[in-house]
C-alpha cells in the first residue's frame, strides 16, 4: 500500500461471529429490498436515527413479509451485540419476567430501540451464510477476489468451513460488498430512481459511525484500535479519503478506494490464533491423550470482544478450568470426542463443532452458544442464546433468556431444563447480565430458509421421569448452593419420588435386621452393580479421569470431595 500504508483496517469479529446466523436468510432480506427500507427509514418517525421494535415490526412483517418472530429474532439477535452493562440488562430480565400477558410483552419490547444504519448493516451480512449456486457445485464462492492459502492444513480444517469463524471469509465479504454496504449509508436523494448510487454521492462523517458496527483499525502498527469513524475523524486520513469540510462528508468513490486499500484480515483472529496462540494448560488431563489435543488462546494480546480461546481434537480426556485466561473469551470446541469438559468461567460465546459423544459444562456464556453438526453431545449451561445445527442425539440443558433457536438438520434432540450448580455460578451470572428469569429453555423456534416452520419433529423436551441433576465435583469459592432459580415443578416432583423411593429403600434395608456379615455381602454386591452400571452406561471413563493430579496446575480446579452414589457426576 502507498497513500492509506500506515493505517490499518480490518473486520471486526463480533458481528460475523455472532450476528450472522448460520442459515440462509430470507429473499426479502437482499440488497434490493434492503435499499428499500433504508430510503423508508430515514423520512419515518421512530425511525431514524434509532429504529423503535414497533417500527421495526411493521417494516419486517408489513413490508418485507417476514413472520413477527423472525423480526423479533433479528432485533433481539442484534441487541444481544452490544456492549449493554450487565445491570442494565439485569433489569431488562426483570421487566420481561414481569409481563404476564402478550400486550405487556409487546409494551415492554417497544421500548427497546437500536442503532438505525447499524442494524441495516446488520441485516446485510446475513447473506455471509447464503448459499450461492455455484459455490455448491464448485465448492467456491463466485464472485471470489480471494486468494486463500492457510499456513497450514490445521488452520484450513478449523477455520475455513464455517464462515462465522473464519477471518478470511469476513475480509472477503467486506472486499466484495463494501460498496453496498456504503450505499445503505447515503441518504435517499443521492440514489438514482433504480436505487442506484450516483457518481457525486456523499458519505456523512456521522453515517460512518454506523460502519464502526462492522470495521476497526489501528495506525502505524500501533496497539491502539479505533472505530472506522474515529480514524477518519483524522486530518491527514480525511484527505485521502476525499472528505470535504465544505459539505462535512466524504465523496463515496474515493473513500471506497480508501477503505479498500486500508483493508486487512483481522490481526486477532482465529488465523492468528492458531498460528501464535499461547497454549492453555489444563488440569485432569489423561495421560498420553494431551499430544492430540490442539488448544490455543490469543486472550494475552486481543482486544475485549477478538479474545479467543480454541480446543481441537481433544480426545479421550476430562479437561476442567475456571480461569480469567477464559473470562470473557470467545471459546470454538472443535472435533472433540469421548472428552469431559467444565470451563466454569464467564465466558462470551462458545461454538461446538463436529463433537462426538461429549459432555460440556459451560460457565454463564453471555451472548450465544452454538452447537453445530454434534452428535450425542451433552451441554449444561447458562446462555444468552442457545442456537443449534445440523445435530443428531444431542442433549442440551440450559437456562436462557431466549427462545432456542433450531436450524435446519437436526434430528433426536432433546432439549431439558438446567440442572446443575456450582459456588461461583450465580456471581458469574450477575457479571454478564444474566437472570433466572425469564427462561425459555422449552419454547425453542424452529428456523428454515424462509423463516419459522411447524415441523417439530426434531426435537422433544425431556421426560420428567428421565431427569436427574447433575453435580460438579470441583471445590470452588462462592455461595451458590443449588440450581440457580430452582427447577420446574414437573422435574422437581420427579427428583422428590426418587429420593422417597431412596428412602423408602433404606428403610426396608434397615427393617430387615441383616447380620454383620450379611451387610458386608450385600454392600459388596451393591458396589458390584453399580460398577457394572458405570460400564454399561459409559461413565465409568468420566469418573476414573477425575482423578485430581499431584500438583494442580495454577488457576485450576480441585477435585471436592466424593463418594460412588446416587449423586455420582453423571448420575443415571
Amino acid at each position: 500500500m502507498e497513500q492509506g500504508s500506515d493505517v490499518a483496517i480490518w473486520p471486526r469479529m463480533e458481528p460475523f461471529l455472532l450476528g450472522a446466523l448460520q442459515v440462509a436468510p430470507p429473499t426479502k432480506l437482499s440488497l434490493h429490498y434492503l435499499r428499500k427500507m433504508a430510503a423508508y427509514v430515514r423520512y419515518r418517525e421512530g425511525c431514524f436515527p434509532l429504529l423503535g421494535w414497533l417500527m421495526w415490526r411493521h417494516i419486517a412483517c408489513g413490508k418485507l413479509q417476514l413472520h413477527e418472530d423472525l423480526a423479533w429474532l433479528y432485533f433481539e439477535t442484534f441487541d444481544l451485540l452490544i456492549g449493554h452493562p450487565a445491570e442494565e440488562r439485569l433489569e431488562w430480565a426483570e421487566n420481561l419476567s414481569q409481563c404476564s400477558s402478550p400486550r405487556e410483552l409487546d409494551s415492554q419490547r417497544s421500548k427497546l430501540s437500536v442503532d438505525t444504519l447499524q442494524f441495516l448493516l446488520f441485516l446485510f451480512i446475513q447473506q455471509l451464510n447464503r448459499v450461492s449456486l455455484r459455490s455448491s457445485l464448485i465448492g467456491e464462492e463466485w464472485p471470489s477476489p480471494r486468494s486463500r492459502s492457510p499456513s497450514s492444513d490445521r488452520e484450513a480444517k478449523t477455520s475455513s468451513q464455517n464462515k462465522n469463524w473464519d477471518d478470511q471469509a469476513h475480509l472477503t465479504f467486506l472486499q466484495t460488498h463494501l460498496c453496498e454496504m456504503l450505499e445503505l449509508l447515503v441518504e435517499p436523494g443521492q440514489l438514482s430512481g433504480s436505487g442506484q448510487v450516483l457518481r457525486d454521492s456523499q458519505v456523512s462523517l456521522e453515517a460512518l459511525q454506523g460502519l464502526s458496527f462492522l470495521l476497526e483499525g489501528s495506525v502505524s502498527c500501533g496497539k491502539a484500535i479505533h472505530p472506522i469513524h474515529k480514524l477518519l475523524s483524522r486530518a491527514p486520513f480525511q484527505a485521502q479519503a476525499g472528505y470535504s469540510k465544505l459539505t462535512r462528508s466524504f465523496s463515496l468513490h474515493p473513500l471506497l478506494a480508501w477503505l479498500r486499500q486500508a483493508l486487512v484480515v483481522n490481526p486477532f483472529g482465529i488465523s492468528a490464533c492458531l498460528r501464535s496462540g499461547k497454549k492453555l494448560a489444563w488440569a485432569q488431563q489423561v495421560e498420553g491423550a494431551i499430544k492430540r489435543a490442539k488448544i490455543a488462546r490469543n486472550t494475552h494480546l486481543a482486544p475485549p470482544g477478538s479474545k479467543i480461546v480454541v480446543m481441537s481434537q481433544v480426545f479421550r480426556q476430562t479437561l476442567a478450568k475456571d480461569s480469567d485466561k477464559l473470562a470473557g473469551a470467545n471459546v470454538k470446541i472443535h472435533r472433540c470426542s469421548d472428552a469431559f469438559m467444565y470451563l466454569l468461567s464467564p465466558l462470551k460465546s462458545v461454538s461446538l463443532e463436529k463433537c462426538h459423544n461429549s459432555t460440556i459444562v459451560l460457565g454463564p456464556v453471555q451472548t450465544s452458544i452454538h452447537i453445530q453438526s454434534c452428535e450425542k453431545v451433552r451441554v449444561v449451561c447458562v446462555a444468552g442464546r442457545l442456537t443449534i445445527g445440523s445435530s443428531s442425539h444431542c442433549t442440551i440443558h440450559t437456562l436462557t433468556p431466549t427462545r432456542p433457536l433450531l436450524l435446519p438438520g437436526n434430528t433426536a434432540l432433546t432439549l431439558g431444563p438446567f440442572h446443575t450448580h456450582y459456588p461461583s455460578l450465580e456471581d458469574q451470572m450477575a457479571s454478564v447480565g444474566l437472570a433466572v428469569v425469564p427462561n425459555a429453555w422449552d419454547q425453542p423456534l424452529l428456523l428454515g430458509v424462509e423463516g419459522t416452520t411447524p415441523d417439530s419433529g426434531s426435537y422433544r423436551l425431556l421426560p420428567p421421569a428421565e431427569f436427574c441433576t447433575l453435580v460438579v465435583p470441583f471445590e470452588m469459592e462462592g455461595d451458590t448452593c443449588e440450581v440457580p432459580g430452582g427447577l420446574p415443578l414437573l422435574y422437581q416432583e420427579a427428583l422428590d419420588q426418587r429420593e422417597k423411593s431412596i428412602q423408602d429403600w433404606q428403610k426396608t434395608v434397615k427393617d430387615t435386621h441383616l447380620s454383620k456379615e450379611q451387610r458386608r455381602q450385600f454392600q459388596a454386591l451393591v458396589e458390584q452393580k453399580f460398577h457394572e452400571w458405570l460400564l454399561e452406561s459409559g461413565h465409568r471413563p468420566e469418573l476414573d479421569s477425575l482423578i485430581p493430579p499431584a500438583r494442580p496446575p495454577r488457576n485450576t480446579l480441585t477435585m471436592a470431595t466424593w463418594k460412588p452414589g446416587p449423586k455420582t457426576p453423571a448420575r443415571k
